[in-house]
């Protein structure tokens, strides 16, 4: 397992970083047998130690936690806690998925454009709206099941997920909705 460990404006030292990858390396062997890679980040809020931690599956799930704690250490315990928490909840679903995938997930790419809109002259009627373009990125689409995007979306407290569906090959989408249910869009359903 590939682990990248770093700090926001701190300095983290060679045993955090050996402690890290030990606990993070005995959760994710623990509930799951296949990680790919783990991102540690470190950082300060006010006066609080803030640990983000980001743990990619080959079955394609994120698992993501985040914990705060006055010292560095307690900070990355808490957050530990919450992964194991989560993949503890999920150990049944992650080994099913485990045994029918015999290849890794497959991630396309996409891109994602964020709009603004230009300032509306003072004729707004003679001149559309035309939005510009601040930011671009670029994002990896996963190729998974439905049932794995939805695990995926509770598992990385998303409230949504762009995902190509390994059923038939198009693009769908899995979101949170309001009610706290889960929401599918199936474009290729719609007709």
């Amino acid at each position: 397992m590939r682990y990248q460990i770093s700090g926001k404006q701190i300095d983290i030292g060679e045993a955090l970083q050996t402690h890290v990858k030990a606990e993070l390396g005995e959760v994710v062997e623990k509930y799951a047998q296949r990680p790919t890679d783990a991102m540690v980040v470190f950082s300060r809020s006010a006066h609080e130690n803030v640990c983000e931690a980001t743990i990619h599956l080959s079955t394609g799930l994120t698992a993501t936690a985040k914990g705060h704690a006055p010292e560095i250490y307690a900070a990355f315990e808490a957050c530990r806690e919450r992964l194991d928490k989560q993949l503890r909840r999920y150990k049944r679903r992650l080994r099913d998925h485990h045994n029918r995938r015999t290849a890794p997930v497959e991630f396309d790419g996409g891109s994602s454009y964020i709009l603004a809109p230009t300032e509306e002259p003072e004729d707004s009627e003679a001149t559309p709206l035309q939005p510009i373009v601040i930011a671009e990125m670029e994002t990896k689409i996963p190729s998974i099941t439905v049932g794995e995007a939805v695990m995926q979306l509770e598992l990385g407290s998303q409230k949504m997920l762009v995902f190509r569906n390994e059923g038939h090959g198009g693009v769908n989408v899995v979101y949170r909705r309001d009610d706290g249910n889960i929401g599918w869009i199936d474009p290729r359903n719609s007709k």
